[in-house]
């Protein structure tokens, strides 16, 4: 399991490098993964420290944290 999520993160952190700031929902429809293993992956993401998560309404934002 704790490979499918290294995966998943890594094909997150892909998607947002390519798309930029995305919704939360939007990203779990665009991945092609069980949505929990989506929040998952988000959740080592975030704890890494490579993304920031922005609540709007009912839902997130999620981007890259910059480089610099």
């Amino acid at each position: 399991m704790i490979t499918e999520i290294g995966f998943t993160a890594g094909d997150i952190w892909h998607y947002l490098d390519k798309h930029g700031e995305v919704y939360l929902a939007k990203i779990v429809k665009e991945i092609n993964k069980p949505k929990d293993v989506v929040f998952m992956s988000i959740g080592w993401l975030a704890r890494e420290g490579h993304v920031i998560l922005t609540k709007v309404g009912k839902d997130y934002k999620v981007k890259l944290r910059s480089k610099t």
